[in-house]
Order: C-alpha cells, then structure tokens, then sequence
C-alpha cells in the first residue's frame, strides 16, 4: 500500500515539475496535462477498488448493510409508483348511487327516477332492478353459487345519478346527495369519489412516508460510508503522514479515499437493485394472478432503466459526500509530527 501512494506521489511531483517546464518553454501542453490527470484518476479508480476486495469480509458487511438500507427505501418508493397507478388505472366519476328501500316497487322507483331527471343539476338517471343487482353481484363477487341458495333477493333497487359536468365542486355535490338523501324512498345516498378521495389521500400519506424514511436511511448511508472512510484513513494513517511531509495535497490524498467511497456506494446500489428485483418478482406472480380474478389491468412496476440509473447515481453520490466530509475534517485535524 506504501508502495503504492509513494508511486502516485512520485507521479504527481513528476508531473507538476513536467508542467513546470512546458509553462516556462511553451505554456504546456493541453493534451499532455489531461493524459496525466486521467492517468492519476484511472490509477486511483482500480487501485482502490484492488484494496476493497483484498479485505472481502470487512467490504460485503459494509456494502451489505448499506444495500439493504437503500432496497428499504427503492421498495417503498415502487409501492407508492404502484399505488398510484392502481388509481390512475380506477375511473372516477361524480356519479351518485342511491339505495332505495326494500318496499319500494320498480314502478316507484322509475317515478322518482322521472322526478330526479327533472333537476337541472343532473345529467343522466339508471335505474337498477333487483334482478340486475343480483346478477352483478353473482358475476363479479365470486360467491355465485351460494347466492343461488338464497330464498329471497336481497339486494336492493339502486338509482345511479350522474350531475352534470359543471357539478366538480365537492360542496355543491354533497348538497345534492343530501337532497336525494331527503327523499322518503331513499334509504343510503351515496358519491363514488368520496372513496377515491380517500385513496388519494392515502397515496399522499404514503409519497410522505416514503419522503421521510428515505431521508432516514439516506442519512444512515451518511453514516455508515463516513465511520468506513474514518477507519479506512485510519488504517492508512502512516502513509498519509509520509504523503504530507512529502508535500502532497489535500486534494491527492483525498483521492483514492473518495475512489473507494464511490465503490462502496455503488457497489451497494447494484446489490440493493438485485434485492428489490427478487422481491417484486416474489410479488409479480401473485399480482398477476389477483388481477386476473378480478378482470383488471393492473400490472405490478419494477424499476425502469432511469429509475435504476437514479438509485445508483444517489447511492454512489452519498457514498462519495460522505468520504468527502470525513476526509475534510480528519484531514485537518491529522498534522504530521
């Protein structure tokens, strides 16, 4: 290791004493100073990925831990992408559906649905029969055969009233459901956007939710990467003393240190990827299958390209902040005697 930032020390006073002398002859040369600068870069990159897998065990508990922190907070985002799509998948309506008395007749009820026609705030009536009811709710209930057991119907007639367009205003339509609800034939008025309401609601809950623990174990990320940097340098500590007596820059010494934050970070957001891969592929199946029993089209998300390019950029990029605030502050506090 020794060996090592000696070389890379020796190729950076090599290199500014080369830079030197090009300045003075012909004000250096461009090309030849970008070579050495990724030369420098590409030997730090492998140098300090080669010291991650000669310690495996101390690496894959790190990257571990961090991978199971950032899959925690990929699957929470991908049930909130899933939730709502579940809902943007759900049509919504304002349309009222009023559930009239047992005793009342159909004829009755085709009266009042003639009378609601006639209110200015309703676009459209539907009546439906007892008979019609039931059948709806042998179709797609899934409990057919023990309906075809019961004596007596018991489903009541139902009135399905659609205001006008103009009707989007929430207070407006719940006085509208009052007034049905008034009637003497009407036993239960109600909106099917009151439970989409709530749905949304519930969405946004969950998109807080994810917010706030993402933030928690992105700072866990912090944390982790930081302490692993703090015993690396640690670790380290006499070649970094020889690197400043040597006159070596914070920004040199930094270096491969940030390199192997970059790895840990990365490393774990390729793992984190595969465990959420696993588990959403555990759950496709059994998605899929309640899907199709209920004839919808709801098909489980995964992450798409973007979103793992995402999830690895933040991961790699905290590791990488991290290492940078670590090696800032031991940096200065580490002065050789």
């Amino acid at each position: 290791m020794k060996h090592g930032i000696k070389q890379q020390i020796r190729q950076e006073v090599g290199q500014k004493r080369q830079e030197g002398g090009q300045t003075k002859k012909a004000g250096g040369n461009l090309i030849d100073k970008f070579k050495a600068y990724r030369d420098l870069h590409a030997h730090s990159l492998f140098s300090s990925l080669g010291r991650l897998a000669d310690a495996p065990f101390t690496s894959l508990l790190t990257v571990g831990v961090l991978a199971i922190a950032i899959s925690l907070a990929a699957s929470f985002y991908l049930l909130v992408v899933n939730l709502q799509q579940l809902a943007g998948n759900i049509e919504t309506t304002n349309q009222i559906s009023l559930f009239l008395k047992d005793e009342v007749s159909e004829s009755k009820a085709g009266e009042l649905a003639s009378d609601i026609r006639k209110n200015p705030d309703v676009q459209e009536v539907k009546v439906i029969s007892k008979e019609q009811a039931l059948k709806e709710f042998q179709t797609y209930s899934g409990f057919g055969a023990a309906i075809d057991n019961l004596e007596i119907n018991p489903l009541p007639i139902v009135l399905e009233v659609l205001p006008r367009s103009t009707m989007d205003d929430p207070k407006a339509l719940d006085d509208l459901v009052r007034h049905f609800q008034k009637s003497e034939e009407v036993d239960f008025a109600q909106t099917d956007r009151r439970w989409f309401d709530r749905l949304h609601a519930i969405i946004k809950l969950a998109r807080r939710g994810m917010i706030s623990l993402s933030l928690l174990l992105g700072a866990g990320v912090l944390f982790v990467t930081g302490n692993t940097i703090r015993l690396e340098l640690h670790n380290r500590r006499d070649e970094v003393v020889i690197a400043k007596l040597v006159g070596a820059t914070h920004a040199f010494i930094r270096r491969p240190f940030l390199y192997t934050g970059f790895w840990i970070g990365f490393s774990s957001g390729v793992l984190a990827w595969f465990i959420v891969t696993v588990i959403m592929l555990v759950l496709w199946l059994a998605v899929e299958d309640l899907s199709l029993l209920y004839e919808g089209s709801f098909h489980l998300l995964f992450l798409n390209y973007s979103e793992t390019m995402a999830l690895l950029a933040i991961s790699s990029g905290l590791s990488v902040l991290a290492s940078w605030l670590v090696l800032t502050y031991q940096l200065r506090q580490l002065k050789p005697e």
